[in-house]
């Protein structure tokens, strides 16, 4: 399989549960299971071999699972030391050891990254400005939203280049709300400039700042606060 391009997804379409079925069940767990093994090494190279082999394992893998199940789960092995949403993985020096341990890890991040998808499609529903908002409810909508997906991606576990995966969210919630996708990434990186940083977990007030700089910045009206006609929308969303 060829290696999946940064411009193939970004696109939330080509992610998005909603679009791209996947059916499991137990034989399905079981086949997928098997192909695993067949791949692990019967004698794995350590930190002395530079753990070639398990690279060369996860990257066999990886090409399986995309083959099998289609472009969408290419993040199945993205995991939070390296800025992904996932924690049943670790790569392939620490994932892969014997058959049966590393198809079990295999699998378990596989269902990992498919739920935590649907999560965010589910974030995205709630969170979109309706169609016929006026700009100054489309700013307050698009401010909010913002804070909550920055917390979403922060509460997936990622650390060392966790802001990554926060602008390729907020890139993906633009783009299902119809926005051109290179738009949608220049909107997220004005919004963002630079103030997110690896390792820092950043000041609610930082996360609100940069909200608003988005809103602002994509409909020109500041995003009024406290409203009481969406008050019970904060509180749903806040409840997430």
């Amino acid at each position: 399989m060829p290696p999946i391009a940064y411009e193939d997804i970004r696109d939330w379409e080509a992610v998005d549960p909603a679009r791209h079925s996947f059916a499991w069940d137990e034989d399905e767990e079981k086949h997928l299971r098997s192909l695993v093994r067949e791949w692990v090494p019967p004698v794995l190279s350590t930190m002395a071999g530079w753990w070639e082999g398990e690279h060369w394992c996860e990257s066999q893998v990886d090409a399986i699972i995309r083959e099998r199940y289609g472009t969408w789960a290419w993040g199945w092995n993205w995991y939070h030391c390296s800025g992904g949403p996932i924690g049943s993985w670790t790569g392939g020096p620490s994932s892969v050891t014997t058959p049966d341990e590393t198809a079990a890890r295999v699998v378990a991040a596989l269902l990992e990254w498919r739920e935590w998808l649907e999560r965010t499609a589910q974030r995205f529903t709630e969170l979109a400005p309706p169609p016929d908002a006026s700009p100054e409810d489309r700013s307050w909508h698009l401010e909010r939203a913002c804070v909550r997906l920055v917390t979403h991606t922060m509460d997936s576990g990622a650390d060392n280049a966790w802001q990554g995966q926060t602008s390729m969210v907020l890139g993906w919630f633009l783009t299902s709300t119809g926005m051109d996708r290179a738009e949608a990434a220049q909107a997220v990186e004005r919004a963002i400039g630079g103030r997110f940083k690896s390792w820092v977990a950043p000041k609610q007030t930082l996360i609100e700042s940069v909200g608003e700089n988005l809103a602002v910045g994509l409909t020109g009206h500041a995003p009024y606060r406290d409203h009481r006609e969406w008050e019970a929308l904060e509180k749903l969303h806040d409840r997430y």
